[in-house]
């Protein structure tokens, strides 16, 4: 996804509100188109998801109304369904995360293969790969789902309760909670962890009772929870999972729009992206848990490589499911990053 600015995309917006508006029907009762986003508005994911529905609804006026559903309801509060609620249309749009999609339709995983894209530098270039989102996008709508837009999120992290991740031997043993997600999973269990789905209560009760050992995660929810409180004093920024975030609309719904209407929505997929500023707001995210007493703990690159060395039976089984072609794509669109 190409970053305009934000005077030539609202300007934008604008005229094709206006051509749209004038020849769009004034309904009495308005459609309603379902957006769907894993979170709330307090995140960067639900605050893009957010957005994107006000912006569709000043350039749709008087065609429809879309309004947000967020905590994934409309996918059984299960993220990784969610690519599969656009497609069996549960949701109209949505506004996901390439991980958790990746559950269901693994071209996904292009983006999030572990250590692919440890840096913002490098999950920015991941997003604004045009090449890399067609291949992805066309299996997308083989499902029925138009991606129309790709931006970072930002990267994932792990809270410990005994000191920091810094080689593969440190994460041997730990039991984590972990999103139900197959490739964070078996990244996991390659390198000798253990990844348990959990709810938060669940997590809490675990770790007083000394048997979780920590959590993976954006920074962004880790401030929230607050982790220091339950015992999670270090945060490690291993570089595991880079991600990024997918804007989709289901294809009988993409089909029944006009190309101005599609244009209209490209562009303010491109403002909402902007708006949510997802990369800066994980950097706020880790100071805030420096001022609750986390420790942060940095990998260097030879450290990241030893953990991307000691998961290649991960990558090869998921490039071969992806494709051997699209892979070497994202590997190629992370490397045009590599200082000299």
């Amino acid at each position: 996804m190409k970053f305009l600015s934000r005077r030539a995309a609202c300007g934008g917006l604008l005229a094709l509100a206006v051509t749209i508006a004038g020849g769009a029907p004034q309904a009495q009762g308005l459609r309603e188109l379902k957006l769907s986003t894993a979170q709330g508005p307090a995140f960067p994911l639900g605050r893009a998801g957010e957005r994107w529905a006000q912006l569709l609804n000043d350039v749709g006026k008087g065609a429809f109304e879309v309004r947000p559903y967020p905590g994934a309801v409309l996918s059984g509060r299960d993220p990784q369904r969610e690519f599969g609620a656009v497609r069996d249309g549960a949701a109209d749009l949505a506004v996901g995360s390439a991980l958790a999609w990746s559950a269901q339709l693994p071209a996904f995983g292009t983006y999030v293969l572990p250590w692919l894209a440890s840096e913002g530098s490098a999950i920015e270039a991941l997003a604004n790969n045009a090449a890399l989102r067609d291949r992805v996008a066309a299996q997308a709508a083989q499902a029925g789902v138009i991606v129309i837009g790709v931006a970072p999120l930002g990267e994932r992290v792990v809270a410990t309760v005994k000191g920091g991740v810094r080689a593969p031997a440190d994460a041997t043993g730990q039991r984590l909670r972990v999103s139900a997600n197959p490739l964070v999973i078996e990244t996991l269990a390659a390198l000798g962890a253990r990844g348990d789905a959990m709810s938060l209560a669940d997590a809490q009760a675990a770790l007083a009772a000394g048997t979780l050992d920590g959590q993976e995660g954006p920074a962004t929810t880790l401030a929230v929870t607050r982790i220091a409180a339950s015992g999670q004093r270090f945060v490690t920024r291993w570089g595991a999972f880079g991600d990024v975030m997918v804007f989709a609309v289901r294809r009988p719904v993409w089909d029944g729009w006009s190309i101005e209407m599609r244009a209209a929505a490209r562009a303010a997929a491109v403002e909402a992206a902007r708006e949510a500023d997802a990369l800066a707001r994980e950097d706020a995210a880790f100071a805030e848990l420096t001022k609750q007493g986390v420790t942060l703990v940095r990998l260097t690159a030879a450290q990241r490589a030893a953990f991307r060395a000691a998961v290649q039976p991960v990558w090869s089984k998921w490039t071969a499911t992806i494709g051997a072609e699209v892979v070497d794509l994202a590997q190629a669109a992370v490397a045009s990053t590599a200082k000299p």
